[in-house]
């Protein structure tokens, strides 16, 4: 199967669903494409489940316009590779689809950033935003389970308002930044009254349980799950029971696609010009892939990318004033929640980095790099291909993995073996009317 189509948005949370949006209405023939079954992303899952908790108001309005306009949704399909200039190969099982394109809009998001620790592969130790997307596909802790969270981040508070919601207190919440660091953050946030009040509402729900800064998670023990973790401040070390601890340092973006693509990079993502452009030609990123920031963020960069791509940049350029001012809070927020050194020195020498391959503290400090690493210990060679271990490392170590080879994702063999000549079938992504499910595309 070979799909035709002027702009290809990859990515189906905020950034992608308002560039795809924004570029169908301003009439390009859009395809989008996404390897999870709904639209939303991670931001925006509970939008689209059939619970009890509200929906974002800002997500079904975006959701209205692109079941409204003539976007082409391709649900279910991952990147598998691009095959030349202008084409990218898709896969869904045994499928594949070959999709030409005119301009790419990479919007493909963020994953948690995970630091190893004695024990964090223990049963019931999780990223604090797996804790969050388990609660929005309708998880439950049991009655008395006492979960405990801790990490750096927003996304701490945000998960522990989300248990309160559904009458989980945590059992702890503490933050390695310092209280000092957070504090540097108020200015901004008096120039953001809603992200003031929406941490304000955060705070409320979570009451009696307080925030505590300058504290973080030195080991965790249990015989066949997590049964009690190890806190500091850096002086005093104490012990705190738990059955679920949640532990998540910020996020980080996922930039295989960028890469693969041969974008330039710039500090922790993509290098963009003024309308989200790459130095690729055609191909723009937006959304977490040029830095977290936030929803607000992702939005505006994907419908200047949305914009510029359907040939409108002068409209595209009215928009820029207004991200530079989230792009302000973005930088705020990075140097607030900045890492502190100290949980450099967690891991033991038996800790376990590589989860997939089993590679321990003690080898890998032994290397200088990525590439040594990978040769002498098949670090970042498992099932999740370093997308876990590779952050860690370049926290820990100071490694850089600048490459990124094909596939993109864990697929059929069959998936790599069909020539681009065998998908003769050629269809325009503007035959479709509304959003059609990529599961009606044939192989």
């Amino acid at each position: 199967m070979r799909l035709v189509c002027d702009v290809l948005v990859v990515g189906a949370g905020p950034a992608g669903i308002c560039a795809a949006v924004t570029a169908a209405e301003a009439g390009a023939n859009v395809c989008l494409v996404d390897e999870n079954p709904a639209v939303g992303g991670q931001i925006w899952r509970h939008s689209m489940t059939s619970g009890p908790e509200p929906k974002d108001p800002t997500f079904l309005q975006w959701n209205q316009r692109l079941e409204r306009s003539t976007c082409r949704w391709m649900n279910g399909w991952q990147v598998v590779e691009p095959l030349g200039p202008g084409v990218i190969r898709l896969a869904m099982g045994d499928a594949t689809a070959d999709v030409a394109y005119q301009r790419l809009i990479a919007a493909t998001g963020a994953r948690e950033r995970l630091l190893p620790f004695p024990g964090w592969t223990l049963p019931g130790v999780m990223g604090a935003g797996a804790l969050g997307a388990f609660l929005r596909n309708g998880y439950r802790p049991r009655p008395g389970q006492r979960v405990l969270l801790a990490g750096s981040g927003p996304l701490l508070l945000a998960c522990a308002a989300e248990l309160a919601a559904i009458g989980t207190r945590p059992a702890g919440l503490f933050e390695q930044a310092s209280r000092t660091r957070l504090a540097t953050m108020l200015p901004e946030l008096l120039r953001q009254p809603a992200k003031l009040a929406q941490a304000a509402a955060y705070s409320w729900k979570i009451l009696p349980t307080w925030l505590r800064t300058h504290c973080w998670i030195a080991a965790a023990e249990g015989r066949d799950r997590v049964e009690r973790v190890m806190i500091t401040d850096g002086r005093r070390y104490w012990w705190s029971a738990c059955d679920v601890l949640a532990c998540g340092y910020g996020l980080v973006p996922n930039l295989e696609l960028p890469r693969m693509l041969g974008c330039a990079l710039a500090g922790a993502g993509v290098a963009v010009g003024p309308l989200q452009q790459c130095s690729v030609e055609g191909v723009f990123c937006a959304g977490e892939l040029t830095g977290v920031g936030g929803v607000e963020k992702a939005m505006l960069e994907g419908q200047i990318a949305g914009l510029a791509a359907a040939g409108r940049p002068h409209d595209a350029a009215r928009l820029v004033p207004e991200l530079r001012r989230w792009k302000r809070f973005a930088g705020r927020l990075a140097s607030a929640y900045a890492l502190r050194p100290e949980l450099k020195k967690l891991s033991a020498p038996e800790t376990i980095v590589c989860r997939c391959e089993d590679v321990h503290h003690g080898e890998l400090r032994e290397q200088d790099n990525w590439r040594s690493a990978k040769l002498a210990t098949r670090c970042g060679m498992g099932a999740c291909q370093g997308r876990i271990c590779g952050a860690a490392a370049e926290f820990l170590y100071g490694w850089k993995n600048e490459s990124q080879r094909p596939p993109l994702s864990p697929v059929p063999v069959g998936a790599l073996a069909v020539s681009f000549e065998a998908s003769a079938e050629i269809t325009s992504a503007g035959d479709a009317t509304g959003c059609a499910s990529g599961h009606s595309l044939p192989d």
